[in-house]
């Protein structure tokens, strides 16, 4: 099967440019630094690194903790986090500067794979969640470079794809992976597609230890002094196609019910910013941009959140979130952020991406679950009408993040001792546990 993969690797290579350039069409910014897709690129270390791979800006997040105590451990060994995504860039460098070196991930073909290897000389490979890549993980066996899949998940609808090609799955697990799963369940999910048992970890999702400072929720309180001091004000984060409608719509049955009151309205993807600027532009309805540092005045109905990095700050400034790719089935995002700042949370009924928090916050009575946008309507007014019911949806997601608390520590648990089989002694051994 591996043969099979590679022959597929050549004969699809000529393909790869004209998908970039696609790509480049919506997103110029995927031209930016497009060598490092194949491999080449300025950027390399003289020293072995620690290569910490985070697709786009969620698992960036994710990661940012784990970077920091891996940091703190060893300050001598280079760091380099690669992405995916221009987004998954950008918050790199908002997070840490030149403090880390950032490649774009090479495409899965084997002189890529080798180019990128020989740049970074990686001493041990941290992937975020499900990123499953034959070559690269090859790769890592044959130069012995140790390879954990950090906060790892497979959802239920993937395991069926997985499975055609368990041959192939099984022989790119079998290179001495480390596993550390978020879950009993995605455990099971990934021994089933021929993950080593002996590996495989449940350690939690370190998604539970990313921690708020105080400065994002000082910010969100200015922002919302700024903007909207004695208004209501409601989040529909994360959208996606089809719910910025829905949640517009939403919105203007319930400003006959809450006057005054404004919707943050924050898209999923920035190519997207100026259409759904055009949406809003649609319905009528006042409405300011943040990228052009406007300021809403009493008649605003709409401010849209168009930049990056900054969606904890506009949940810090809300009332009532709504958490969106979960009204279409995209599978849902980030539940965890809302809830960080004790917010109430309302999602549609496709949360697969992390079903496990899902339930867990509609146990608690901290997470709304509903089929469609009249649901939507009826919850976020709920939670309008009744502070003393928002308050204690919002307390009770805050309880489920702090009780859940630990994941990264019990994975820094399984890195270590693949880091000290190497060169470098930590710094301080307090710093990892």
């Amino acid at each position: 099967m591996r043969a099979f993969y590679l022959f597929l690797s050549y004969v699809l290579a000529p393909l790869v440019v004209p998908i970039l350039v696609w790509k480049a069409m919506r997103n110029p910014a995927y031209l930016d630094r497009w060598e490092e897709r194949f491999g080449f690129g300025r950027s390399h270390t003289e020293r072995r690194s620690i290569w910490i791979h985070a697709v786009s800006v969620g698992e960036v997040m994710a990661a940012s903790p784990m970077v920091r105590r891996l940091r703190a451990a060893y300050p001598d060994v280079p760091v380099l986090i690669s992405t995916v995504t221009p987004t998954g860039a950008q918050r790199v460098a908002d997070l840490f500067g030149d403090e880390v070196i950032h490649s774009y991930i090479p495409y899965d073909m084997p002189g890529a794979v080798k180019r990128f290897f020989d740049r970074f000389r990686p001493r041990l490979a941290i992937i975020m969640e499900t990123e499953i890549w034959p070559n690269l993980y090859h790769e890592c066996g044959r130069r012995k470079v140790p390879l954990v899949l950090a906060n790892a998940r497979v959802s239920p609808r993937s395991v069926g794809k997985y499975r055609r090609f368990v041959s192939l799955f099984a022989e790119t697990l079998s290179h001495g992976i480390v596993l550390a799963a978020q879950s009993e369940r995605d455990a099971e999910r990934f021994r089933m597609i021929g993950a080593h048992p002996g590996r495989t970890h449940v350690v939690g999702n370190i998604k539970f230890d990313v921690e708020l400072s105080g400065s994002i929720v000082d910010a969100g309180r200015e922002l919302r002094q700024q903007n909207a001091p004695d208004r209501p004000v409601w989040i529909a984060a994360s959208t996606h196609e089809g719910e910025e409608e829905a949640a517009l719509r939403v919105h203007v049955r319930l400003r006959d019910r809450f006057p005054g009151l404004l919707l943050i309205l924050v898209p999923r993807h920035p190519q997207r910013f100026d259409s759904v600027a055009a949406a809003v532009e649609r319905t009528g309805l006042k409405y300011v941009r943040r990228s052009l540092a406007e300021t809403c005045s009493e008649d605003t109905a709409v401010f849209l959140g168009d930049t990056l990095g900054e969606l904890p700050v506009f949940y810090a400034a809300s009332d009532a979130a709504f958490v969106g790719g979960s009204l279409v089935r995209v599978g849902g995002h980030n539940l965890l952020e809302p809830a960080a700042v004790s917010l109430p949370i309302v999602s549609g009924p496709y949360n697969f991406n992390a079903e496990d928090i899902a339930e867990m916050l509609e146990a608690a009575g901290a997470l709304a679950v509903v089929e469609d946008e009249r649901g939507l309507e009826d919850e976020i007014a709920s939670c309008l009408a009744s502070p003393d019911l928002s308050r204690q949806r919002g307390q009770a997601g805050r309880r489920i993040l702090d009780e859940n608390r630990g994941a990264l520590d019990r994975l820094l648990r399984l890195v270590i001792p693949l880091m000290d089989g190497g060169e470098e002694e930590p710094a301080s051994l307090s710093a990892v546990r």
